[in-house]
């Protein structure tokens, strides 16, 4: 039997390595990691152009899809004006990625969404999104200090697929975000709440083999078994 395939969608930024410095499509190694750990193999997805309009030729490569982290979804996205504190979007992979989520649901391709994922599903179904938290909630426990992940325990809805995927109803989370889902998209239902303060921590879509957000990182935790729950469904395909 082969390995599952696992698309994991790229960030595009600037970074250095060795005299170079230049545009580059990466993921943090832990999204690779933890998908080889589990025994998929790991396809970087960096934005496509001509997958906006057509975007199976790419899913028909996958067994499942992960939407990975980054910076903020645009706000056009979701007919919202942009806040003080958005980030300057990237409009290239904000499209490519609204448009791979929407046809991998329709299509019923295991998907999870981690941080920034989250909410690419969460406007890939129509739903809105907090811009920025600390004036919703008034504090900054979510994202508490650049480039350090706040730990903090989440509530799972008993019976869930975030539950099963977690394999326990309070899971600690590592978090790094300031953005949040506001309106539910069509379809999902939030299966997990923050301890801090009871913000959704996940959304799933119910009727689907594996749709799942979480706006925490598991791919930074070697312990976590999201990513792992993810390619065991996607092999049942294989």
């Amino acid at each position: 039997m082969r390995r599952p395939v696992i698309g994991i969608c790229t960030y595009l930024d600037e970074i250095r390595w060795g005299v170079w410095q230049d545009r580059a499509a990466m993921v943090p190694s832990g999204y690779v990691d933890a998908v080889q750990r589990a025994g998929g193999v790991a396809v970087l997805l960096p934005p496509d152009r001509e997958a906006l309009a057509q975007p199976d030729p790419v899913l028909d490569l996958l067994d499942g899809l992960i939407l990975a982290g980054g910076v903020d979804v645009s706000p056009d996205a979701y007919g919202a004006d942009a806040h003080p504190e958005t980030d300057v979007p990237n409009e290239d992979r904000d499209a490519f990625e609204l448009a791979l989520a929407r046809r991998a649901l329709e299509r019923d391709i295991p998907v999870l969404g981690i941080c920034r994922g989250m909410q690419v599903m969460n406007v890939a179904a129509g739903g809105t999104l907090h811009q920025h938290l600390p004036e919703l909630v008034g504090h900054e426990d979510h994202r508490h200090t650049p480039g350090r992940f706040t730990d903090h325990d989440v509530r799972l809805d008993e019976g869930s697929l975030a539950e099963r995927a977690t394999g326990e109803a309070l899971h600690a989370a590592k978090s790094h975000h300031h953005q949040g889902v506001d309106v539910v998209g069509d379809g999902f239902v939030v299966s997990g709440w923050s301890a801090l303060d009871d913000l959704p921590e996940a959304i799933e879509r119910p009727e689907r083999r594996f749709a799942l957000g979480v706006q925490w990182h598991p791919e930074a935790d070697e312990t976590s078994r999201l990513i792992a729950a993810l390619v065991e469904e996607a092999r049942t395909a294989v």
